[in-house]
């Protein structure tokens, strides 16, 4: 399957390409995305913006389907991009599909 058979989907990767607990990240015109990927293979992609201090989440720790600011411990929801109480903040949440092992983002959601 190529990206003209996804309209408004772009194939960004295969899925052992983001390191289980691990994250990737991908340039884009309103700032970079970062593209998580949990123990259960499960991906998610948020604005790779903390909504506290604007820390790099890419550079955060996964845990389950959260990953934690590297920079003040905050802790982010990647499944809405929500921040855990007490915190309040949201960094954007990019929609995402695995399709035949590859990782595809709906960037016009984010764009």
């Amino acid at each position: 399957m190529d990206t003209m058979t996804i309209i408004g989907w772009r194939r960004i990767c295969m899925l052992d390409a983001i390191p289980r607990l691990g994250a990737r990240t991908l340039p884009a015109p309103k700032g970079e995305i970062a593209i998580f990927r949990c123990s259960d293979d499960s991906v998610f992609a948020l604005r790779n913006r903390c909504p506290h201090k604007h820390g790099p989440l890419s550079e955060g720790i996964v845990h389950g389907h959260r990953v934690t600011c590297p920079l003040h411990s905050w802790v982010i929801d990647l499944e809405g991009g929500e921040a855990v109480a007490p915190d309040v903040g949201c960094a954007p949440k990019i929609p995402t599909r695995i399709i035949d092992g590859a990782v595809w983002l709906a960037l016009e959601a984010h764009d």
